[in-house]
């Protein structure tokens, strides 16, 4: 497990979150993949438009972590309906403290299958 990577997974977070793209693309690796239930795409110039138009705000939960994959569960809500959230998961890589890919699944249990992590990969305090 890397520190780094850990961080750049929370730092991407907050990135999005504050709709501070230019940061969220410069965590990003030029070839970035985006991935969640309307389909993937590739490229910063997706993940701008992804983050610009998705209207979404994820906070960080749970995290499980093993050779730079990153699964981190997730609240959602989204800015059309912000009375509203859900609990997904989205799965991450890093490779040299920027984001590589990112797929987000409706919930913890198909991200960890979808990676091959477990439970026992869960990032804790001890």
């Amino acid at each position: 497990m890397s520190t780094s990577e850990i961080a750049t997974v929370l730092a991407w977070h907050d990135a999005l979150n504050s709709q501070d793209i230019d940061t969220l693309l410069q965590l990003s690796s030029d070839d970035i993949e985006v991935g969640g239930p309307q389909g993937a795409s590739q490229g910063l110039a997706a993940l701008r438009d992804w983050a610009t138009n998705a209207g979404i705000t994820l906070v960080p939960g749970r995290m499980f972590v093993h050779h730079g994959i990153i699964v981190v569960e997730q609240t959602a809500t989204w800015a059309t309906e912000p009375d509203k959230s859900a609990t997904l998961a989205s799965a991450f890589r890093v490779v040299e403290d920027q984001v590589t890919s990112t797929f987000r699944h409706p919930d913890l249990v198909t991200a960890l299958a979808a990676t091959d992590l477990s439970e026992a990969d869960e990032l804790t305090d001890n």
